[in-house]
């Protein structure tokens, strides 16, 4: 009788450790049946939860690469190998598997980085996925820099994982120059991530990536805009940026972005919008586009944060004003 497959969704399940013990290996021995699809799924499913044990894990990094292969081609059938924990310690050491990843194994990455990040950290598999950035397809580019935000944000200490792979920081730079949309939105949202830390943000400044950034304001994909707002927000924490995108020209098509119906694109572009009001010359950019009404309008909104973003993208330019008014009355009355 043939064990259905395992439902990934229940984690509670915990097998005797005699039966993994005993049983691990012959159970890797049924991968070699192909022409068995719903033994395959079986197969795979008991093995993926057997997995969440570091010592059968250890197991398993003896195995044969050969036998897992099978499973990191595109497959006819449904299998659950790819979203379990010891593809990460196979392909970790095998370079060429790395090198011809195909798409439908990189799209488990961001569901295994978000539900697994304990065991992502434990075998390494940042690395991995960091280097997954290298590939050529940009699909699995794409999925390689979605599945690194839930790492990055999820990390005990972010800063001493990412700037250990501080070669890393180029690659997401050197992204940003992309062609293809879906990749500039995914290393938006690790940008974003990753400015978030100081010391991270002045070796992205440094690499230019305020300037990358600013190439792609005038984009009117709304998904790129969302993410493209977040990452100049978080960029501004470092103070010289934000009179960097001004002189790149990204405020006047940023404060654009608020005539989008998008609520998420609105809560991005506001944020950007309140740090980049820190810096008076943006504040005219701004004034110049016509920036209040639409400011006031968001306070209106039922979205708290949207409407602090808003409140306190009006009052820096309120204080400006204010200021510029105690200087005329000044010059006029010496």
């Amino acid at each position: 009788m043939l064990i259905p497959a395992m439902d990934s969704s229940n984690q509670s399940l915990k097998l005797p450790k005699k039966l993994c013990y005993k049983g691990l290996q012959p159970l890797v021995s049924l991968l070699a049946k192909a022409d068995n699809k719903q033994l395959l799924a079986a197969a795979t499913g008991a093995i993926w939860k057997c997995s969440f044990s570091m010592k059968n894990v250890a197991m398993h990094a003896r195995t044969p690469r050969s036998t897992f292969t099978l499973f990191i081609n595109p497959p006819p059938y449904r299998a659950q190998v790819p979203a379990f924990p010891i593809c990460i310690y196979v392909i970790m050491e095998n370079n060429d598997l790395n090198k011809s990843l195909p798409v439908h194994w990189s799209s488990n990455l961001t569901q295994l980085c978000v539900e697994e990040v304990k065991i992502i950290d434990q075998l390494d598999g940042v690395r991995l996925v960091w280097s997954l950035l290298k590939n050529p397809s940009t699909e699995v580019q794409s999925s390689a820099a979605w599945a690194l935000c839930p790492c990055i944000e999820n990390a005990k200490d972010a800063r001493e994982m990412v700037l250990f792979l501080i070669g890393g920081l180029e690659l997401i730079v050197h992204l940003l120059k992309s062609t293809n949309n879906e990749v500039r939105t995914s290393i938006c949202a690790v940008v974003a991530k990753l400015a978030k830390d100081k010391e991270i943000l002045g070796v992205l400044t440094d690499r230019g990536v305020v300037s990358l950034l600013a190439e792609l304001i005038n984009t009117t994909d709304n998904r790129l805009r969302c993410y493209l707002a977040e990452a100049i927000a978080h960029c501004c924490m470092w103070r010289s940026n934000r009179a960097s995108f001004g002189e790149y020209g990204a405020v006047g098509p940023l404060v654009r972005y608020l005539e989008s119906k998008d609520t998420s694109v609105l809560m991005s572009t506001a944020m950007a919008l309140y740090q980049l009001s820190k810096e008076p010359s943006n504040i005219i950019t701004m004034h110049e586009e016509g920036v209040v009404q639409q400011l006031i309008h968001l306070t209106g909104s039922d979205d708290s944060k949207l409407q602090e973003f808003a409140a306190g993208c009006l009052r820096n330019i309120r204080l400006l004003s204010l200021a510029n008014q105690r200087a005329a009355c000044s010059n006029e009355n010496p």
